[in-house]
């Protein structure tokens, strides 16, 4: 089981001070894939290690990003499911899950730690468990989902005389 972000998030804050690193508030980093590394959380997820590791090889900034569950989350994923190819049992079912994710609204749902060194991007995440499920669901309806964009359809603006 994952911990509670909402009560590990000022514990970071306070090892980060701590350790004499900067800390800096930014937007998430794991956009940046191209370039990033990302840290086994599964098999290390005491941020403290990533932490000594950032330290060990001189980095002096930490980036820090959380990301708070809203409400909009669980509209967008109903209005997904609402668009899907899910039989009506199904259907009911994911809903009912989804809409039990609400009580998590205004809860911190992952954090972010990440650095840069040597051109790269060093990245540690935590996500909830309950993240982690509303994902896997989103993927399953997406599966489910009939293209918005058919192949068989010409290409807008496109005009051959061949």
């Amino acid at each position: 089981m994952k911990p509670d972000l909402d009560t590990l998030k000022p514990e970071i804050e306070k090892f980060l001070e701590q350790a004499g690193l900067t800390l800096f508030y930014g937007y998430s980093r794991s956009v940046e894939t191209a370039l990033a590394i990302f840290w086994d959380c599964e098999a290390y997820p005491d941020f403290r290690r990533f932490v000594e590791t950032a330290q060990s090889i001189g980095t002096k900034l930490m980036v820090f990003h959380q990301r708070e569950f809203l409400a909009e989350q669980v509209e967008d994923a109903l209005e997904r499911l609402a668009g899907s190819e899910l039989s009506g049992d199904e259907a009911r079912g994911f809903e009912e899950r989804i809409n039990e994710l609400r009580v998590y609204e205004g809860s911190i749902c992952a954090i972010e730690l990440s650095f840069d060194h040597q051109g790269r991007v060093f990245l540690f995440e935590l996500r909830t468990d309950w993240l982690n499920e509303l994902n896997e669901m989103l993927e399953e309806i997406e599966v489910m989902t009939p293209e918005a964009n058919d192949d068989d359809t010409p290409m807008s603006g496109y005009f051959s005389r061949n």
